[in-house]
């Protein structure tokens, strides 16, 4: 399985712009979908967004979407999460996965093997 280490987590003001940044290691990158998940403080960690193999498709939960961006360099084995117009309630940790499914069978965080260690993200109002 890929390992993967996320970074570029910190505090922010509401409105405010940050980017998220997964390195991987291993082999076959391009082999595998990836997904962002996040995991507010007493609650259950959700779907954030994914991408393809390639990074050509993309999907994201409707609380971000328009706000959230998700891309790929598998020439630099890394994924990103640019995040924009950040709201308090964005505040959570956030996590990288990858799977070996197909991105149009990645349903939820079981159809993801690979994980990184999450970064915090903290917005202010």
């Amino acid at each position: 399985q890929v390992q993967l280490v996320e970074s570029g987590g910190g505090l922010v003001q509401a409105g405010g712009p940050l980017r998220l940044s997964c390195a991987a290691s291993g082999r076959a990158f391009s082999g595998y979908a990836m997904g962002w998940f996040r995991q507010a403080s007493g609650k259950e960690c959700g779907f954030v967004a994914r991408t393809s193999r390639g990074g050509g498709s993309t999907s994201y939960a409707d609380s971000v979407k328009g706000r959230f961006t998700i891309s790929r360099d598998n020439a630099k084995n890394m994924v990103y999460l640019q995040m924009n117009t950040l709201k308090p309630e964005d505040t959570a940790v956030y996590y990288c996965a990858a799977s070996l499914l197909p991105v149009s069978q990645v349903l939820g965080m079981a159809d993801f093997g690979s994980w990184g260690q999450g970064t915090q993200v903290t917005v202010s109002s």
